[in-house]
């Protein structure tokens, strides 16, 4: 039976894996910009694949505000919700609530069966490029990163990479480090309002091949932080879709 068990694990996971060496999108970061980028791209038939570097999916949102795992959301994002499934109540003017782990599990299971294949405890430590464009990611294992092991590395080649990593805005700064074709400003202290808004600007195309969408947004133009109101992520990740699907389509 043990023997069985592991041949499972084995061949299926390296079969996906091996199906997404190569793929329209790639998405660093599952939290809730990368997976709503990833949910919407699926959705009009883009293969698409999801990296992230911790063993569990949804960057901050499971927390909710310093764990209290309720999450806020204006009103114009709840098509979206609704499109999840997501219930939410009204709290007041424009504001509403929802519970962050029925959010992000939501999100999750309707990202993964549009089609969207997620990866975890994989870390991007480098881009691949192809006369002056990102076409790609280097991947390593986090455990062998956070072990400091000397392993090299294997690659996914894509049309677009988006780096939705957060507010570390870690594949941009690996961009900037390596090539300096970018230059990452960083998050600003936070303001609600201006950060929410300055969100949907920021998603962009910032180099050639490189889609900056959520946090890593606003990090990479320098613009305040937010807090635990996630209406510009989801609207964030739907625009970088967005972007990416009229750039495939020319």
């Amino acid at each position: 039976m043990e023997k069985f068990i592991t041949q499972a694990i084995l061949e299926t996971y390296l079969k996906e894996f091996l199906e997404h060496t190569e793929v329209d999108v790639a998405i660093c970061g599952a939290g809730p910009s990368g997976l709503l980028c990833g949910y919407y791209l699926a959705k009009n038939k883009v293969k698409v694949v999801v990296f992230e570097r911790h063993l569990k999916i949804g960057g901050g949102m499971p927390g909710g505000g310093i764990m209290f795992n309720k999450i806020v959301f204006q009103k114009e994002v709840l098509p979206i919700l609704d499109e999840l499934g997501i219930d939410y109540n009204h709290y007041k003017d424009n504001l509403y609530v929802a519970n962050s782990i029925e959010t992000i599990s939501a999100l999750t299971y309707k990202a993964v069966k549009q089609g969207v294949k997620i990866f975890n405890l994989l870390s991007v430590e480098d881009v691949v490029i192809r006369e002056k464009k990102i076409c790609g990611v280097v991947l390593n294992w986090t455990a062998v990163e956070q072990a400091k092991l000397h392993v090299d590395p294997l690659a996914v080649l894509a049309k677009y990479v988006v780096d939705a990593t957060g507010h570390d805005c870690e594949v941009a700064k690996i961009v900037e480090k390596k090539l300096g074709w970018v230059s990452v400003k960083g998050e600003q202290s936070m303001w609600a309002e201006v950060g929410e808004d300055k969100l949907i600007e920021n998603t962009k195309e910032v180099c050639p091949g490189l889609i900056v969408c959520g946090m890593a947004a606003n990090a990479f133009f320098g613009s305040p932080r937010m807090g635990a109101i996630f209406g510009g992520m989801f609207l964030s990740g739907k625009k970088a879709a967005e972007i990416i699907i009229a750039r495939l389509a020319k």
